[in-house]
């Protein structure tokens, strides 16, 4: 088995403790240092979940000569400038999604992690995950048939209206939070898609932030691709259907498994379930990077797939009539997320 990572963390963001603590005890990677804007939030956090010592700043994370890796979940306005800094403080990056702000921001990232020489990965976990590795199976086996069209349907009840996810400044928006993933998806299954069309909804009282947006896409060969995100829905659904000519297969949480790993296969010889493991992904993920990291091993993302989702995002908020997410203010990148994700 090879050595822990030893992992830094920004901030003590509640999506923190299922997205890297609790992986990291199960495999036995180190917490080695946290920092948050309010150093008794980072001593209670460090208390909590285990984390090996405090430091009074970000900046001091990224300078920690043990911590080999940075786990970013920060506000979604913060993770393209703190990427950036951790790239250039020589660490590799763990960014929750969505990447950066948008794909301005994610190419300086990924422009300099190759002058860098470091490894940086954008944390989409379900990847990673028995059930979308079936998916991609059920896909490429030729059991459906030729594939025609691909469904992504992302939706969840409306956070508070204070909730950071509502706020401009911060790159909110529910393309940011829900869409990315419904993209994203859609990019594993099928390949690169052309926006055809997108329309959304604004969020009342927040000007330019999207409450809901559906984007129609077009892919090679004719495929066709629809992405839906609702972030003030009346209940959660996390779906991704794909058609083909000769079947159907539907995930019924493909980014969370561990709440429901089915997929539903329907053909000419009748419907099936079929049951993949509730066993977390992002433990999955965390045993994924590790290996690649320490190992030589594959992994399925990297930064040019992160620009590529952030490239759409700004594509689709561009079609549905939205601005793509501002750049960060110039000058040191400061703040800290908290946000109430899945």
């Amino acid at each position: 088995m090879s050595e822990p990572l030893r992992i830094g963390v920004l901030g003590a963001a509640r999506i923190s403790g299922s997205a890297i603590v609790e992986p990291a005890h199960a495999t036995g990677d180190r917490l080695v240092a946290v920092a948050a804007r309010d150093p008794q939030r980072a001593a209670d956090f460090a208390a909590e979940h285990g984390v090996e010592r405090v430091v009074a700043s970000y900046a001091d994370v990224l300078a920690d000569p043990e911590v080999e890796i940075v786990y970013n979940p920060l506000a979604n306005s913060l993770h393209g400038p703190w990427n950036l800094a951790a790239v250039r403080a020589g660490k590799h990056v763990l960014s929750e999604k969505p990447f950066a702000g948008n794909a301005e921001e994610a190419r300086l990232v990924r422009d300099a992690a190759a002058d860098a020489g470091v490894t940086v990965l954008e944390g989409f976990h379900y990847v990673h995950h028995p059930v979308m590795r079936r998916l991609l199976e059920l896909v490429s086996s030729g059991e459906l048939g030729a594939l025609r069209r691909v469904e992504s349907r992302f939706t969840m009840p409306a956070p508070p209206d204070d909730d950071p996810r509502w706020r401009w400044e911060l790159a909110g928006g529910a393309l940011m939070d829900l869409g990315c993933y419904a993209l994203h998806c859609q990019r594993m299954l099928v390949g690169e898609p052309r926006v055809v069309a997108a329309t959304g909804e604004e969020r009342a009282g927040h000007p330019g932030i999207d409450e809901r947006i559906t984007a129609q896409l077009a892919f090679a060969g004719g495929v066709t691709g629809e992405a839906h995100c609702d972030m003030a829905a009346d209940d959660w659904c996390i779906t991704c259907r794909v058609v083909g000519d000769r079947g159907e297969a539907t995930a019924m949480n493909v980014v969370l498994p561990q709440r429901d790993d089915r997929i539903v296969v329907t053909t000419a010889d009748g419907e099936r379930t079929e049951h993949l493991g509730t066993r977390s992904t992002y433990l999955y993920q965390l045993e994924a990077v590790r290996a690649h990291l320490h190992d030589g091993a594959p992994f399925p993302l990297d930064v040019d797939d992160a620009v590529a989702t952030a490239e759409l995002i700004d594509a689709v908020y561009r079609a549905a009539g939205f601005s793509p997410r501002p750049s960060a203010t110039p000058g040191s990148p400061d703040g800290e997320g908290n946000m109430a994700r899945r």
